[in-house]
Parts: structure tokens; C-alpha cells; sequence
């Protein structure tokens, strides 16, 4: 796998040079836009806005537009030229309790490797926030944007997550819906505890599985052999208007789902 660069991970004083890795990779069925007349894929045209021509690639350049209709065009060696503390390197400025980030601040994953220099500093650092369940808190330059980034343990790696600013996240109150509060009846209130209660589990990434995906490729593969693709008839949604009746039902059809599970293990 290639690495999206390599520079420094830097605290204090202290500099440690790591290469920069995705740690996920999104599984998708890929599809293409096609001419249903002849079943050729459509091609992607980029068209100037003045002239009405197509344009290569090697005449695409990016621009920045500082007044109304007015770009200063941006050359790669423009991006080159800035300094490699900024574009190179993952800039400690806090440690901290990773529990105090909010979920909704988190964009993507990244591993952050030692090169073999690196390898005694990097490990110190890794098992000094281990022991005192500490993240980092920092930022990083990708791809011409700069994030607030955490960098945290996870088993022997160090895993960098790039985070959204305070004023990327929309404000709650923008939903009504949620500004109006209703009490909840205690009656009510304690079925749902049981409901949770009675999901409650350890967190196993390998138990969940991506159903939609399973079904559209066993879809498309159905195609491929020239069969014929039936609808499934819906199963009818019980309308239980009475919130009380719903949460007794639903924790009646765990428990009975929970009962089978249990039987089938034992046969």
C-alpha cells in the first residue's frame, strides 16, 4: 500500500518520522452511468463555462477566486513551496481524555506508521498515552486542507482521526423538534431501560455485517446468469400507536428471539 506521505510526528521537542496510511477502506458496489440505447459507458466531459470547448487535463489548472469572477490561478509548485512543518507533519498541541470528544467531531481514519528510525520513539509515546489513557490532540494538512486531528492508541499502532471544527458542526436548534422537551412517563421510561438492558452486548465489529451490499451483489450475479429478479413482498409494519404497547412488544420479541437463539445453540 502506498503511503499518502511521509513526514514527522512532533510533540514538544520531540520529531517522529512516520508515514501516514487509510486505516478503512468503504466496500461499495461501484456503478457506472451507461447509454441504455447500446449499453456503453458514458464518458465524463469537462466544458469551459466561456469558450463552449472541451478541455484536457493538461489545460485543468485550479484557481482561487478572490473577488466576483476573478481567480488567481495556483500551480503545484505554488503548494511545494509552503513549509514542510505545516504539509509534512502531525503537530501535537494537547493531550487528552479521548472520552471529552464528542463522536460527531470525527471524519476519517488514518494509521500512522514509524519509519525504522522511528520505530524506539514512536513506541514510547504510544505506550506513555496507553498507560495514562491519553489522546493527543493536534493538527495535520491533508490534501491542501488543515484538520484538528486526535491521534489515539489502538492495540500497536498509533490511529489519527481527522476531525471537524467547532463551526462545522450545525447547531441543534437549527430542528425545532428537538428544542420542544416532553416528560417521559416513568411507566415508559422504564420499559425502554429494560428494552436497552435486554440489547445490551459487547461491542463486536465482526458480528455486523453490510446486508444491502450482500443483497445487490446476489442481485447483480442473479443478472449475470440471465435470470429473472422478483420483488419480495413486503412484511406488513404492526401499527402500534400506544408507545407503552410498543415497548412491551419489542421487549417480548427480544426475549423470544433470545429464547431461539439459546434453543438452537443447545441442539
Amino acid at each position: 500500500m502506498r503511503a499518502l506521505w511521509k513526514g514527522a510526528l512532533s510533540f514538544g521537542l520531540v520529531n517522529i518520522p512516520v508515514k501516514l496510511y487509510p486505516a478503512t477502506a468503504a466496500k461499495s458496489l461501484k456503478f457506472n452511468y451507461l447509454h441504455k440505447k447500446c449499453g456503453a459507458p458514458l464518458g465524463y466531459v469537462k466544458r469551459c463555462t466561456e469558450c463552449g470547448e472541451e478541455v484536457p487535463w493538461e489545460e485543468i489548472g485550479r484557481g482561487y477566486q478572490y473577488e466576483k469572477g476573478r481567480y488567481v490561478i495556483m500551480e503545484d509548485k505554488d503548494f511545494e513551496s509552503l513549509p514542510k512543518a505545516l504539509t509534512r507533519t502531525v503537530r501535537i498541541l494537547d493531550f487528552v481524555d479521548i472520552s471529552e470528544i464528542d463522536p460527531v467531531y470525527f471524519q476519517k481514519s488514518y494509521y500512522l506508521i514509524p519509519d525504522e528510525i522511528g520505530v524506539r520513539p514512536y513506541i514510547l509515546l504510544r505506550e506513555a498515552m496507553q498507560e495514562m489513557g491519553k489522546a493527543a490532540l493536534g493538527k495535520v494538512v491533508i490534501k491542501e486542507k488543515e484538520y484538528l486531528a486526535t491521534v489515539r492508541v489502538q492495540d500497536k499502532s498509533l490511529v489519527m482521526e481527522t476531525m471537524f471544527y467547532a463551526d462545522e458542526i450545525r447547531n441543534q436548534n437549527l430542528f425545532p423538534e428537538l428544542v420542544t422537551e416532553v416528560e417521559p412517563h416513568p411507566k415508559e421510561l422504564k420499559m425502554a431501560k429494560t428494552l436497552i438492558d435486554n440489547l445490551a452486548s459487547h461491542f463486536d465489529p465482526k458480528k455486523y455485517k453490510d446486508q444491502y451490499r450482500e443483497a445487490l451483489l446476489e442481485i447483480v450475479q442473479h443478472k449475470i446468469e440471465g435470470e429473472e429478479i422478483t420483488a419480495p413482498k413486503e412484511e406488513e409494519q404492526a401499527k402500534v400507536i400506544d408507545l407503552m404497547e410498543a415497548l412491551k412488544a419489542s421487549v417480548d420479541q427480544i426475549k423470544q428471539r433470545r429464547k431461539k437463539s439459546v434453543g438452537s445453540k443447545g441442539a
